[in-house]
């Protein structure tokens, strides 16, 4: 598994529809204002997450998008893995290994870490992340008011919380 930038919008979208939603549709409009992005994005985006059956477009007057199923029912891989254009499976690619083959080691490594990873997030719900960030909790090991620190992968203010 892997974290693109579509996967950390959709989430952060996600997030937006469950705090401010409740219940309610949020527009496009709103959406990507919240997110500094453009509406267009933001609807490229949750057509993925309709066809995943986590959101639901709502028509008409007051209509938008809203949760699909409940905050504690989504889980954040659910949500990375329908943004994104790769399908997931917990299958290895098989390399065959000649001694000290580096592209085999080295696959070794990444396969790893992708399962931890989607591991990481499959085991965390939408509820949880939100309920541990506004309690100022930490996500794993990396403490919530990291998380405010910058630019979303900011990865020096993670190696000052490890």
């Amino acid at each position: 598994m892997r974290l693109s930038s579509k996967g950390q919008i959709a989430i952060s979208g996600m997030m937006f529809l469950a705090i401010h939603g409740k219940g309610r549709a949020m527009t496009a409009a709103q959406i990507a204002s919240d997110q500094d992005i453009s509406v267009s994005y933001v609807e490229q985006l949750f057509a993925n997450l309709r066809e995943s059956d986590l959101i639901e477009g709502v028509r008409g007057p007051g209509g938008g998008y809203r949760l699909a199923k409940p905050a504690e029912k989504i889980s954040m891989a659910d949500i990375v893995t329908s943004v994104d254009d790769r399908t997931y499976t917990m299958r290895e690619t098989v390399i065959p290994y000649y001694g000290d083959n580096v592209r085999y080691l080295s696959q070794i490594m990444w396969s790893s870490l992708s399962r931890s990873i989607y591991q990481f997030l499959n085991n965390i719900t939408l509820k949880e992340c939100i309920e541990r960030a506004h309690d100022g909790d930490s996500i794993s090991d990396v403490p919530a008011r990291l998380w405010h620190s910058g630019i979303p992968g900011d990865y020096a203010d993670l190696r000052e919380a490890s």
